[in-house]
């Protein structure tokens, strides 16, 4: 079910608001009214999936609440591990057995064996989310950041919470847990806070990120073998611009479903298209994930607590395990060992050279290297990748694909969205935004045009077929 599908849009929300507005008067009544709405949200798309969420879930509250009991034992310390490992080998059993047996049957092949043969596994949506967001309240138990959940219900309700559960934000439980014992009642001003980014999630969804989306599946899935300079530079900006209003889309819709809710999730992105530097882009681009790889992967690892070169060595295992979050192909391992080795750069000198020259020259050079990196993490090969880098450092190749036509709404699309990006960068977009947020006159028309797109945007995703979410693949 889609946020912006009409099922969701027209039944499923108004239902489940109007309902929870009339438990308002009652905390218990509107925690378990969201707890139904969310576990019948995610049994509409993976009803297989949920009874391995709750068994896993029940494990959870039990182990939490006996680590919670002496966090500093050794037995405590096993039961983490216990905890952390069932989690993973949910994640690991769904998302890469197909992975791990077909790279087998690779080389029992090359040795001229049996290969065995590949289980035909589904991978449920949202699964790396879940269990990341599972792994965070066990080890934040251990780490006392935050007490056990009160009941196993409560605890549910953070784990199948509906306008975060398919592709977050990746929400830490000690970051919810008093809204969610609190459960404070929604007012109008969060509804029309909420309201009015849920339809700019829409807006960016449907118009600019299924637009965008159709010109790189149209370039990557070219068949014809001979991709020209100029249009592997067409996919890999469609591309570059589709992710980042894809994803950010979800998260104004997530942000703003639960804040017509009454809760408030933390920001997931922060202009990520205006950094000057890749460590700067990780700080502004899918924030919940690179929080959590800080602070459950970097730093158990030593973080900057340790020498330089081994610095360098977990600031690069920790991005090739995020390569390897995002999806189980080697694409995305090498993916994750590209921003892990701009990192280690960063690192070891290239955030001097970015600080000493014009700061519009660096963040156009950071935004190259991230092109870049989205063309690995878009192909569907390794041979993709190589034919791309190829075409795009080749002028001469510039006419080879004529058969790919790219229309003027692809066009359009892509200078708005680029147009979007870089207004940021202008001088006076702070008081410009600061006008807007006030109360002026800005914040009248800007709320008005939301509202026409927000118009055009569903009736275009009514006469369109619907696109999934980028992110619900991992």
């Amino acid at each position: 079910m889609l946020f912006y599908e009409p099922l969701f849009l027209f039944a499923f929300f108004p239902a489940v608001y109007l309902v929870y507005l009339l438990g308002e008067r009652r905390r218990q009544a509107r925690g378990l009214i969201i707890l139904l709405a969310s576990v019948v949200f995610y049994t509409w798309s993976e009803p297989l999936f949920v009874p391995v969420v709750f068994a896993s879930a029940f494990f959870d509250h039990w182990v939490g609440r006996h680590i919670a009991h002496d966090p500093n034992t050794r037995r405590s310390r096993v039961l983490l591990a216990l905890g952390v490992l069932s989690n993973l080998g949910i994640l690991v059993f769904y998302k890469y057995t197909r992975f791990a047996i077909e790279n087998i049957d690779a080389l029992l092949t090359g040795a001229h064996l049996t290969p065995l043969p590949v289980p035909d596994i589904l991978l449920p949506i949202g699964v790396s989310f879940i269990v990341f967001e599972k792994i965070t309240y066990l080890m934040d138990i251990r780490r006392e950041l935050c007490r056990p959940a009160p009941n196993f219900h409560t605890y549910l309700l953070y784990v199948f919470f509906f306008p975060k559960l398919l592709a977050g934000p990746i929400i830490k439980y000690h970051e919810m847990e008093a809204q969610i014992r609190a459960l404070p009642p929604a007012g109008f001003d969060d509804f029309c806070t909420g309201f009015a980014r849920f339809m700019l999630g829409v807006v960016k969804k449907t118009i600019l990120a299924d637009t965008l989306g159709q010109g790189a599946d149209m370039v990557f899935g070219d068949t014809s073998g001979q991709i020209g300079f100029a249009n592997a530079w067409w996919g890999v900006a469609f591309f570059t611009f589709m992710i980042y209003f894809d994803f950010s889309a979800y998260s104004d819709m997530a942000i703003g479903i639960a804040r017509m809710l009454g809760i408030r999730l933390r920001e997931n992105f922060d202009k990520p298209y205006t950094s000057a530097s890749i460590t700067e882009f990780w700080r502004r681009w899918h924030i919940s994930l690179s929080t959590w790889i800080r602070e459950y992967m970097y730093i158990p690892l030593g973080g900057n607590r340790v020498g330089v070169a081994r610095q360098y060595v977990n600031l690069w295992l920790c991005f090739l395990a995020s390569g390897l979050w995002h999806g189980a192909a080697w694409t995305y391992v090498l993916w994750g060992a590209y921003n892990g080795l701009f990192l280690m750069l960063d690192k070891m000198f290239l955030l001097r050279v970015l600080n000493a020259i014009p700061r519009l020259a660096a963040t156009a050079l950071t935004f190259a290297i991230v092109m870049v990196g989205w063309t690995i993490f878009r192909a569907t090969s390794i041979e993709q990748i190589g034919a791309f880098f190829a075409a795009m450092t080749d002028p001469s190749r510039a006419g080879l694909t004529y058969t790919i036509w790219i229309s003027p709404d692809l066009k359009v699309a892509l200078a708005a969205s680029a147009i979007i990006c870089a207004v940021p960068l202008l001088p006076g977009y702070a008081r410009a935004r600061a006008l807007v947020l006030e109360g002026t006159w800005l914040t009248f028309g800007t709320q008005t045009a939301t509202l026409l797109l927000f118009v055009l945007a569903v009736g275009k995703a009514l006469a369109d077929p619907f696109r999934a979410f980028i992110y619900f693949r991992f």
